[in-house]
């Protein structure tokens, strides 16, 4: 009902059916009426979610809510006809809540290299940001992991339980893209059971990233900041003589706390969390993809620039950010980075930049930028303030994003 609206324009959506006057909701937050006045007007943007979150915390609604979420996945030649329904039945299945409910005696497990193939196809899809594909081949892979998980005995069940660890986790990393947290936490949950039956230090770290990220997803920064410190705890004893896919996962968990600490507005604590994320990517000594980290050097840059964003420090990530080569990351990385970007430069009026980039992402990963909030809010504002008819390469886009009915 409201994903043709600005994040400001929600806001005052859902406080006008809270019945809170505007004094009131500003109070709530720690705001002046007249700051809330130019936020619902779309004369400030709403652009960080430290602050989203303390809006929608006080009008007791989902943060979801406030960014539009989630957006219907559309159909592709990639997603066939049933995408997140069907996934969303596959992990409310009930036969998976227990091994005395499970597959039928004469079911034939998958082999583990075939397992694994499975596993890596929808892991690759989802860093490059094709989410039909994975959504549809997901269920299918869930069924074949749990299949084996069961069949299997020693250090063949430990592996077959790492495998629908990652599984779980491609689910839930997928699931958070398309704005669909609830689900992704059910995803992650079940993968982080899974990765403690394995027995593989890395593929646990995994899963606990999988679940700091949909901590933030649903604005529990805290949380969040505290499970990558508790996290972190678990692998450094193993540090010593930690291999790549080990650092890669140490180092990545703290990318995901320097996110979460920067939405809470804790810079110390961002600021200990890029340091450490740095020194674990000098001692890889190059950008990997281990483990579907895409860690090193350069993830790290990035994060310097996502967290600037989110911290408020804008001229920082719009000088930096450019500057950035992402092109050796998977698409994932280079697309979330060039929405960065997008946003630092719009907020200091380069829109012409900022739509640049955005056409670019969009060019690489459609998918990706279209459920994205940042690209869906900075078309919206673009277009709301424009007089008269945007600029046609806007209009496109909106047009291509689903997002603004009918002509300007």
């Amino acid at each position: 009902m409201t994903e043709n609206l600005t994040i400001g324009e929600r806001v005052a959506w859902y406080r006008r059916r809270r019945g809170l006057s505007q004094e009131v909701l500003a109070g709530l937050v720690g705001r002046t009426t007249d700051w809330l006045s130019k936020a619902e007007n779309n004369r400030i943007e709403l652009d960080r979610l430290s602050v989203i979150t303390s809006l929608a915390e006080a009008l007791d609604v989902s943060l979801g809510d406030l960014l539009a979420e989630p957006t219907l996945l559309e159909w592709s030649s990639d997603s066939g006809r049933r995408t997140v329904p069907a996934l969303r039945d596959a992990l409310m299945d009930y036969k998976q809540l227990t091994p005395l409910l499970g597959s039928p005696p004469d079911e034939e497990p998958p082999t583990l290299p075939s397992l694994r193939a499975s596993v890596e196809e929808v892991l690759d899809a989802y860093q490059a940001s094709r989410y039909g594909f994975a959504t549809r081949r997901l269920p299918l892979v869930l069924a074949d992991a749990l299949a084996a998980s069961r069949a299997y005995s020693g250090h063949d069940r430990e592996e077959a339980h790492a495998q629908l660890a990652l599984t779980y986790q491609g689910a839930a990393m997928v699931l958070g893209k398309v704005g669909e947290t609830e689900l992704a936490w059910i995803a992650a949950d079940r993968g982080l059971a899974a990765a403690q039956i394995s027995g593989q230090s890395a593929v646990l770290g995994s899963l606990f990233r999988a679940v700091t990220h949909c901590l933030l997803a649903t604005g529990r920064f805290a949380p969040a900041i505290q499970l990558v410190n508790d996290a972190a705890a678990t692998m450094q004893p193993d540090l010593a003589r930690a291999d790549d896919e080990h650092l890669s996962v140490y180092g990545t968990l703290f990318l995901t706390g320097a996110m979460a600490a920067a939405r809470a507005e804790d810079r110390a604590t961002t600021q200990t969390f890029l340091r450490e994320a740095d020194e674990t990517a000098q001692r890889l000594g190059a950008d990997a993809n281990h483990l579907w980290t895409a860690f090193g050097p350069t993830n790290v840059a990035i994060h310097c620039v996502a967290t600037a964003g989110e911290l408020g420090d804008l001229q920082v990530a719009a000088d930096l950010g450019p500057r950035i080569d992402t092109s050796g990351l998977p698409v994932e990385r280079r697309v979330r980075h060039s929405l960065e970007v997008a946003r630092a430069l719009s907020s200091w009026n380069r829109t012409d930049d900022a739509l640049d980039a955005l056409l670019d992402a969009e060019q690489i990963a459609p998918e990706q930028v279209r459920h994205h909030y940042l690209s869906r809010e900075l078309v919206i504002g673009w277009i709301r303030g424009t007089r008269g008819r945007p600029s046609q390469p806007v209009a496109d886009l909106a047009r291509r994003l689903h997002i603004v009915a009918g002509g300007y």
